[in-house]
């Protein structure tokens, strides 16, 4: 039997403050998260739901050092904005706090003294490469040097963006400061680790046993994560933005941010309710929810379980429904590359249609797969599915009711049979739609709830009450009253979808929201009642408007494209004999896997022509090993082998980079027999 619960607890990934938000963040996270939290307030349930920017960690510092400003400039301006963002689009957060608020700063103090007094922290001295002339120590996205394996001179310290492969700092050749450009020094620094790998048993227990009633997608990652097996993570780092590690001789260290985020749920929830907090967080009879994307499942899955089991007096959450990533036009969003659609500029240039926007991400939401945003079918959604069904039903049913009962609810005579089949086809839709909402299918809960609409809509064409109107007032009656009830039970399955749009319809039939408990209900409206002027509640939105959009990303595009030949122009000539020292070959792809305890890492096993040789490459995250097999890809066969992770290389597989980082295995266009030489 499934447990019941007193109340629950809605949290939603922190957006990192380095920028606005854009359709992404929307789709995967805050409107299936507002959709949930909306349909408990409805039920009447007690419901809170928690949000705030994530404000900590190396790229604020960069850009704050690119803007010529302070970390805490950047932060303020972009909380702004994200906050901003989410109350134009009716996210409806209990409260939208932040990581640098003076709460959040004291509870992750407390947090990590509770851990650490507690014993559960284990200490580790390391070698890590330090900036003499600026004085502190490098993140490994501050150190840059040339790839051991393509020779790409503008290298990261986690990996070649060129060729794809993870990288390690002291793999690079003539490393550099990125602050300072000066050649860094390995030096010793000490740091705290949660040993994730004590808490491996239990996790694996939880989540592989005891829920398997997670998504997919969160329950492979999961366990793709832990049969991999878990290893201590460091819980600080040396940095002069964040939260001071609270332990003597800790001085220029700073809880890792990984660490100190998650805490911002607990912080927010004891801002908003300094004396009842604990309530939320632990009683057992409180539910918890993590709205996140598929890029923090790890973390809220089973780091963030896990600094709770370790403080011991916390609920572990109930359900993590995480989305996957949502594209624009077939690429993938990147902030980066301006290539995306921000919400604060969404808003100026469709002033009014938050809702049209809420329906088309919720309607292509990336529940178990990334799927794709694209202009032609944010325009084919309106026009054919709010404008032509939802909006067409409801204006005609109220515009009929207006011209021949002056807008005053008519009588119900007796019901014919198709009255009746019509009341039953839609008796089951408060118990689909809530079943459906309930376990987080948010794309089907929105279908099901169109679907009322077309019932509606499809009892008006088929009664043709214009039609009688000049024979049978009574039988126009009859219809309009049914229509109008239909109409009142779209303003309860379409509130936690299209809030505003709701807003608006009540008050077209002049009534206060309506509870969730009502949802399928045939006397929602009473005979006599007055309805207010109705009023079209979507518009249709022209080619013009649509071609402007597409146009918009296309200049974007080239821009990229040319910003980036700018930043990779073709190099200096070789003579041909060097060229001719490489060994380009095509080799067959016989297995592929991903490499224990490197996210970034595939290894293969390719058949050369003459044997069979083992080749690692930096491409686990644009390729599913699956992919690969049986494909014929070309490698350098003549690379000195080299150990990756304990794996001895023997080869380089050549991938194209495309301008948005994303990587392409380079194939042959037609089947050759492998070790075949590419020339």
């Amino acid at each position: 039997m499934e447990k019941q619960f007193k109340r629950t607890l809605i949290t939603t990934a922190l957006p990192y403050a380095n920028g606005p938000v854009h359709i992404g963040h929307l789709a995967g996270v805050y409107v299936p998260a507002d959709i949930y939290t909306r349909y408990l307030r409805l039920k009447g349930q007690d419901v809170l739901m928690i949000g705030g920017s994530d404000e900590h960690g190396v790229p604020i510092t960069l850009r704050a050092k690119k803007e010529g400003i302070t970390p805490q400039d950047v932060v303020d301006r972009c909380h702004r904005i994200i906050k901003q963002s989410f109350e134009d689009f009716g996210i409806t957060f209990d409260i939208y706090s932040r990581t640098t608020s003076q709460t959040h700063r004291q509870v992750a103090l407390d947090f990590f003294r509770a851990l650490y007094e507690k014993g559960e922290f284990i200490e580790k001295t390391s070698e890590q490469y330090y900036d003499e002339e600026a004085k502190q120590f490098l993140a490994d996205r501050y150190i840059t040097g040339t790839c051991p394996h393509c020779k790409n001179e503008n290298a990261y310290g986690d990996q070649c963006e060129a060729c794809g492969t993870s990288l390690s700092p002291t793999d690079l050749i003539e490393p550099r400061s990125a602050i300072s450009g000066s050649k860094p020094v390995l030096k010793e620094t000490t740091h705290w680790y949660l040993p994730l790998d004590k808490h491996e048993a239990w996790l694996r227990q939880w989540i592989l046993e005891d829920h398997k009633e997670w998504k997919p997608n969160v329950y492979g990652q999961c366990k793709s994560w832990l049969d991999m097996g878990l290893q201590p993570r460091a819980v600080s780092r040396d940095l002069d933005w964040g939260i001071p590690v609270p332990v003597e001789g800790a001085e220029g260290k700073v809880l890792y941010v990984w660490f100190d985020a998650p805490i911002g749920y607990i912080s927010n929830t004891k801002e908003l309710l300094p004396d009842s907090w604990e309530t939320w967080w632990k009683d057992p009879e409180s539910k918890i929810v993590h709205f996140i994307g598929k890029d923090n499942i790890v973390f809220h899955c089973i780091v963030f379980p896990a600094m709770l089991k370790a403080e011991g007096t916390f609920c572990l959450p109930e359900n993590v429904p995480a989305n996957e990533f949502l594209n624009l036009e077939g690429d993938k969003i990147s902030t980066s590359r301006n290539w995306a659609v921000w919400l604060h500029e969404y808003l100026e240039e469709f002033p009014g249609k938050q809702d049209v926007l809420r329906y088309v991400l919720t309607a292509n939401a990336p529940e178990t797969k990334d799927n794709d945003f694209t202009w032609k079918d944010f325009q084919a959604r309106n026009n054919n599915e709010l404008v032509a069904i939802l909006g067409n039903f409801v204006n005609r049913a109220l515009v009929l009711t207006q011209k021949y009962f002056e807008g005053k609810v008519p009588a119900r005579g007796e019901l014919t049979e198709y009255d009746q089949q019509t009341f039953t086809d839609f008796a089951n839709v408060k118990q689909d739609v809530e079943r459906l909402l309930e376990t987080y299918h948010f794309r089907d809960a929105q279908k099901e709830a169109m679907n009322l609409a077309r019932i509606g809509n499809k009892y008006l064409a088929d009664m043709e009450p214009w039609k009688l109107a000049k024979t049978d007032m009574e039988r126009v009656a009859t219809i309009l009253n049914i229509a109008l009830q239909i109409t009142a039970n779209l303003t309860i399955a379409f509130e936690p979808f299209l809030p505003f749009s709701m807003v608006k319809l009540n008050q077209m039939l002049n009534v206060e929201p309506l509870g969730w408990d009502r949802l399928g209900a045939t006397d929602l409206l009473p005979e006599g009642h007055q309805l207010n002027t109705p009023a079209l509640l979507f518009e249709k939105i022209e080619d013009s408007v649509i071609e402007a959009q597409v146009q918009k990303l296309l200049d974007t595009k080239k821009a990229n494209e040319e910003e980036n030949y700018k930043a990779n122009p073709i190099r200096e000539n070789i003579n041909f004999d060097d060229f001719a020292k490489l060994d380009i070959r095509v080799g067959t792809v016989l297995e592929c896997a991903k490499v224990p305890k490197a996210d970034k890492l595939l290894q293969f096993r390719i058949d050369d022509g003459l044997q069979q040789r083992t080749i690692v490459s930096g491409i686990a995250q644009h390729y599913s090993p699956e992919e690969l097999v049986g494909k014929q890809i070309c490698f350098i066969a003549n690379l000195a082998p080299r150990k990756l992770k304990g794996i001895v290389s023997e080869g380089m597989i050549l991938s194209a980079e495309n301008f948005d980082g994303t990587l392409s295995v380079i194939t042959t266009e037609k089947e050759v027999k492998p070790g075949s030489e590419v020339k």
